[in-house]
């Protein structure tokens, strides 16, 4: 099945109540688990959440590690509105307005990038692939997760409806176009080589999911 991008940011005040409101409770906690698995990390670095949405995962890394210097990451101001609701005073992470291809910070700024998510929404990955190339310091860690697409949109069909079928109808239907704006293994890895980041490891994580990580050069 070849790829049909989607709306590469989701700034529609219902679409983000949408995703905010969803039960993503197993699998961001899978995500932050999985994260700190491949970056054990000192107690304090500063680190990115690339494309944070509505900011669970930021916030649950920042819980997982208070030491943390969390920066979330969103181009969308109507995610960022949840992120800020969301999280609380003591804890919280520096929410940033910006797109994941023109961060505002210099280069070499953090020592962990992640992401869970953002692949999909971006038409142009090599412009994302630069700016994690370069934000990260040499030997940073870096971890993405993102959904993989599927052979078929029945398969499509499938998935929404195991993985999102108490979801609401517009939730449901969002999660269907980001299946099919996903980018498979052998496409992420050409990305990967192509951007200078050719160390970096990709391979499918479930049966929707695929994996990136280690160490930036």
């Amino acid at each position: 099945m070849d790829r049909k991008p989607e709306p590469e940011w989701m700034d529609d005040p219902e679409e983000a109540r949408a995703y905010a409101e969803a039960d993503f409770a197993e699998v961001n906690a899978a995500f932050v688990t999985r994260l700190l698995e491949v970056a054990p990390g000192p107690s304090a670095i500063r680190t990115l959440d690339l494309g944070c949405g509505p900011g669970d995962i930021a916030l649950r890394v920042r819980q997982a590690r208070p030491g943390w210097d969390v920066v979330g990451l969103d181009a969308s101001a109507a995610m960022l509105r949840h992120a800020r609701k969301n999280a609380g005073p003591d804890i919280a992470p520096h929410w940033v307005i910006a797109d994941a291809r023109g961060v505002p910070f210099p280069d070499h700024t953090f020592s962990l990038v992640f992401s869970n998510s953002i692949l999909h929404h971006v038409a142009e990955p090599a412009e994302l692939w630069s700016e994690v190339r370069r934000l990260a310091k040499p030997g940073t860690p870096i971890f993405f997760r993102d959904l993989m697409r599927p052979a078929s949109e029945a398969e499509a069909h499938r998935l929404v409806q195991q993985y999102a079928g108490k979801e609401s109808a517009l939730l449901q239907e969002e999660f269907y176009r980001s299946f099919l704006a996903a980018y498979t293994v052998k496409e992420v890895w050409q990305q990967l080589v192509d951007s200078g980041l050719g160390t970096l490891r990709v391979a499918a994580a479930t049966d929707r999911h695929l994996d990136i990580w280690g160490l930036a050069v």
